[in-house]
């Protein structure tokens, strides 16, 4: 299959087909074309030879899969970096053929929702965020629908391979479906309606776990770490809504039953939640939460409609008041965080989302707290690298996981 078999999508919107529904890969294959693959990602351009040695292959084994991942457009080869005096093929660095081709992610958050366009590494080329449509979940998702198709085809020269959603809420899979309470979605076709409408295949994940996908795929390292590959890492995820992931040996833990769900666990604080109980997490530390307790403060004014970045002015301004309060939510994050490590004991710790990264001064409050309430020994706990760009690189794993676990066969349904 070359790469001329494979359709353009100058308007990807415009077209109506079934979906073909593909459930996310969340982890390090370790196949040998995959294990080609991910060095080609990480660090091409690379030799076949040096390819070998990082994926511990034989050099047979490299040619092979090269060639493969050669045939389909995956990989193309850079002759024009081989080195002075060198010969044979093996000496002709590959890398990844990143420049025909794109995937579309998409993040559909409680209030926003991203929409991104990436290149095979990981890279994105493009990102814009619309305010997340309401009504019924049809018209919604169909709104975004139109929306990504639109931004996609201003990469007109580049063939879209596949798509890719990462939301709150519980997740099917398999199906394609989800229930977002937030949003008021029950079963919504989200699958059929995005991966049909623009005509591409489709997978779909839970946007904490596609974040924690995210750290173990996309994250700068090299591609053979043993850190990257074994152990346990929980990622911890604050904005509007707040959740968890379990990477496990190089996999993120997704439970078949869907997410489960630390919306509810008890703070102390007073906030009343919409469950009916006061000092619920999310309706303790989300924005809208904090928002709220800002305007009852007389922080904000409640007649500018203010949002969280607001709250985050008016304490860099020199407000007593909204750093108190800012205060307040990083420590009950960095509880919630010690009670979660505490309970799991993992070997890392990854804090993700603008609860963690929009408001920097508050991050050592988080630590304080982590420490005063973990009974055990301080790891590995760290803030993402992704910074306030989580969101677009969980959308982006989601588009390229398929691609990164079993490429030719992903290849294969893209032209289909």
């Amino acid at each position: 299959m070359s790469v001329t078999t494979l359709h353009r999508h100058a308007h990807p919107a415009a077209l109506r087909s079934p979906a073909r529904l593909v459930a996310p890969d969340l982890r390090i294959a370790d196949s040998p074309v995959a294990s080609v693959l991910r060095v080609a990602c990480v660090e091409g351009p690379v030799t076949r030879d040096s390819a070998a040695r990082t994926t511990g292959l034989s050099i047979a084994t490299v040619n092979r899969q090269v060639s493969a991942l050669l045939g389909v457009g995956l990989l193309r080869e850079r002759a024009d970096l081989t080195a002075s005096g060198a010969i044979g093929r093996p000496r002709v660095p590959f890398e990844v053929n990143h420049e025909p081709f794109s995937t579309i992610g998409i993040h559909i958050g409680a209030v926003v929702t991203g929409i991104t366009v990436s290149d095979l590494r990981g890279r994105i080329l493009g990102a814009v965020e619309i305010p997340t449509p309401g009504g019924s979940s049809d018209t919604a998702l169909a709104s975004i629908t139109r929306s990504a198709g639109a931004f996609a085809g201003r990469w007109h020269r580049r063939t879209a391979l596949w798509v890719g959603v990462a939301i709150g809420g519980r997740v099917d899979s398999v199906s394609g479906t989800v229930d977002h309470p937030r949003l008021g979605w029950e079963n919504a076709r989200l699958a059929g309606i995005i991966g049909g409408g623009l005509g591409l295949p489709i997978s779909v994940s839970g946007h904490v776990e596609a974040m924690a996908a995210a750290e173990l795929l996309l994250a700068p390292r090299p591609s053979n770490s043993a850190a990257a590959q074994s152990g346990t890492s929980l990622y911890f995820y604050a904005r509007e809504t707040a959740g968890m992931a379990l990477t496990i040996d190089g996999r993120v833990h997704t439970p078949a039953s869907g997410p489960g769900s630390i919306a509810h666990l008890p703070t102390g604080s007073s906030a009343l939640c919409g469950c009916g109980r006061r000092g619920c997490l999310e309706a303790s530390i989300s924005d809208r939460a904090v928002v709220s307790a800002a305007v009852d403060r007389m922080i904000v004014e409640p007649q500018s409609r203010p949002s969280i970045s607001a709250v985050h002015h008016a304490a860099q301004g020199g407000s007593e008041a909204a750093r108190e309060l800012l205060v307040e939510r990083a420590r009950i994050l960095g509880r919630t965080v010690a009670l979660l490590r505490d309970m799991f004991n993992p070997d890392r710790v990854v804090l993700g989302g603008q609860a963690f990264t929009a408001y920097p001064a508050a991050i050592s409050h988080v630590g304080e707290a982590f420490t005063e309430h973990s009974t055990l020994a301080r790891r590995d706990i760290r803030v993402t690298g992704f910074g306030d760009r989580v969101q677009e690189h969980a959308a982006t794993v989601v588009s390229l996981s398929s691609l990164y676990s079993d490429p030719l066969a992903s290849m294969r349904r893209a032209a289909a």
